[in-house]
């Protein structure tokens, strides 16, 4: 069988811009298949996934469609991990962390998870902390496609802060920030009101900071995709940063998953 991957849920939609380019540097059959209630603002729609309704007859739906495939790239839902392996024990498995998924189980519960994996993988380095060795960082990639300047719609001295965990120090803090550089501040509440995937390039455009404290201290997705729309981002330690480190361009990070995919087989 040919090199083919399926990923099993959408993590902040990691999962849909690596099959998106994994596709289109190596010409693979790269797919991804996902749960309606964990695509609020229509992530995996846009790039062509599939979203199946949460049922219990969905994990059955998942688990035999992995028969078509080589690789099995599990995003966050690392319970599918142990079904995979009992049904398809040659097949390879990637375990792919995202943050809360360590965060609120620590990797000392994880350990069976790890033995029936052939990779696994964290989305941001301080995940690797208390991590096995054999923990892998792969950066989230941007498309860069989608994301990108217009400096057309950019309002002056304007800031914008999702609301994240309703933690008030973050609030407290972004408001601290916004005095500091004599910013309007907008604060956006994604759940109540979710921007869908599609219209968020204009959106974050339309203003020339980003806040993002990030509890705990890694740089969000959203972040990063403000970088790549050229907004200033403000991070938590301060630190301002207004443009996509390349570490995060989906061509290298297809590249260096890619490679571990073949050293994997």
């Amino acid at each position: 069988m040919a090199i083919s991957i399926l990923h099993i849920w959408d993590t902040a939609g990691v999962a849909s811009i690596l099959s998106k380019y994994l596709r289109k540097c190596y010409n693979v059959k790269s797919d991804v298949v996902n749960i309606n209630t964990l695509d609020p603002f229509n992530i995996t729609a846009f790039y062509y996934g599939r979203c199946y309704p949460k049922r219990t007859l969905t994990t059955i739906k998942f688990l035999v469609k992995g028969l078509n495939y080589k690789i099995i790239h599990v995003h966050s839902a690392y319970r599918f991990v142990k079904y995979f392996r009992r049904i398809y024990p040659f097949k390879r498995i990637v375990m792919h962390f995202h943050g809360e998924d360590v965060r609120c189980t620590g990797w000392d519960n994880l350990k069976q998870i790890i033995r029936q994996s052939n990779l696994i993988l964290v989305s941001t380095p301080d995940l690797l902390e208390g991590a096995p060795d054999n923990v892998v960082y792969l950066p989230n990639p941007v498309d860069i496609d989608h994301f990108k300047p217009n400096l057309n719609l950019r309002r002056e001295k304007t800031a914008l802060y999702f609301l994240k965990h309703q933690r008030k120090e973050d609030l407290k803090w972004t408001k601290e920030i916004v005095k500091q550089y004599n910013l309007k501040l907008y604060i956006h509440d994604r759940k109540r009101k979710p921007i869908p995937y599609s219209q968020l390039p204009p959106f974050l455009n339309s203003f020339e900071f980003y806040i993002d404290p990030s509890y705990p201290h890694a740089v969000s997705k959203t972040a990063l995709e403000a970088m790549a729309c050229g907004l200033k981002v403000v991070l938590w330690n301060g630190e301002i940063i207004d443009k996509l480190p390349e570490e995060h361009n989906p061509f290298r990070v297809a590249k260096k998953l890619w490679s571990l995919y073949q050293e994997m087989l």
